[in-house]
């Protein structure tokens, strides 16, 4: 598992780039990101709410109610024109340490 550094500082990046495939909602979110990581990040509410939080108070995601047919509520966030932004910023960021870590480790660089 890694480390709580490493967790902290690519939560906003992953969570925008899984909203970039449409809206979803909390649970969903945290199953993707145990797909996309091959079971190695396990996410908790107590880790995502506060964040999906905070990124709908930056104006980055939006966030709607909806009734599902069993009369429960459920939360979706979509991503904004302002979270689509943040995220290519962030995703150059990215791209530029792990194309300089690839070359430190004389691994593959990425695209």
């Amino acid at each position: 598992m890694p480390g709580k550094e490493l967790v902290g500082a690519t939560t906003i990046p992953i969570l925008l780039t899984i909203l970039l495939e449409g809206e979803n909602y909390g649970y969903e979110l945290i199953k993707k990101v145990r797909e996309y990581s091959g079971g190695k990040l396990e996410w908790s509410d107590a880790m995502l709410y506060p964040v999906l939080h905070r990124l709908q108070k930056d104006n980055l995601i939006q966030a709607r109610w909806a009734e599902l047919e069993n009369g429960r509520k459920r939360k979706y966030y979509q991503i904004t024109s302002l979270g689509r932004a943040e995220l290519e910023e962030r995703k150059e960021d990215w791209v530029m340490v792990l194309n300089m870590l690839s070359k430190m480790w004389n691994l593959t660089p990425a695209s």
